[in-house]
């Protein structure tokens, strides 16, 4: 294995850093582009939740680290189509529902599977060509609909700034999704990453995903 992809903090320096995390926040590993000797050595330290973005990676990793049964799995990439299925399967949690009828097949795929994933619908609350997600208007026209789904558990939003943003509008951004999550009567928020999780957590975050700070830099 190359250098990167190795943990970055020893057991003292990952407990400061969770003890830096208030509670009622979650801290979320994204092991994507890492080797899972790197995900069971941080599970050693008491860590339980690891986000992917790709399915096919994850599956190996899974099959490698079978024996560690309390480990959540999360997705957090771009979820296609024909990959619900498969995801469905193999995570707990889907943070990336960007669309209603992107919805509707998770919904209908999670009977068939009679599974019921827990679900961050995917908000894009400033213009940005790189990312998707639901616009505001959109998601309270769909809503109705969107609770009526079964199969589902509907538990919070989820929201990446565009790079663009400096620290006051990230800001912002983070509390426009909190207030929105409010209205909606979602307790969750993932939201925050390696270089503004802190900023997050001020506005309301309760799962921050964190990846290069734990991990250093991706393998690929």
């Amino acid at each position: 294995m190359t250098l990167f992809g190795l943990i970055l903090l020893c057991s003292n320096e990952f407990k400061t850093l969770k003890d830096s995390i208030p509670l009622g926040v979650n801290l979320l590993a994204v092991s994507k582009g890492h080797h899972q000797d790197s995900i069971r050595k941080l599970s050693s330290y008491g860590q339980l939740d690891f986000g992917e973005s790709r399915l096919q990676d994850a599956i190996p990793k899974k099959k490698d680290l079978n024996d560690l049964k309390q480990l959540r799995w999360h997705f957090v990439g771009t979820l296609q189509k024909n990959k619900v299925r498969g995801v469905i399967k193999e995570f707990d949690f889907i943070h990336s529902v960007s669309s209603f009828s992107l919805l509707e097949r998770i919904s209908r795929i999670s009977q068939e599977e009679q599974k019921t994933p827990n679900i961050f619908l995917q908000v894009k609350l400033k213009d940005d060509p790189n990312k998707g997600g639901f616009i505001k208007q959109d998601l309270l026209k769909s809503w109705p609909q969107i609770i009526s789904l079964n199969n589902i558990n509907l538990i919070g939003l989820m929201t990446i700034p565009p790079i663009a943003l400096d620290s006051y509008q990230r800001k912002n951004l983070f509390s426009e999704c909190r207030n929105f999550a409010n209205h909606l009567e979602l307790k969750d928020c993932s939201m925050g990453m390696s270089n503004d999780w802190q900023e997050a957590i001020k506005e309301g975050a309760t799962w921050i995903r964190l990846g290069s700070l734990l991990f250093g830099k991706r393998q690929t």
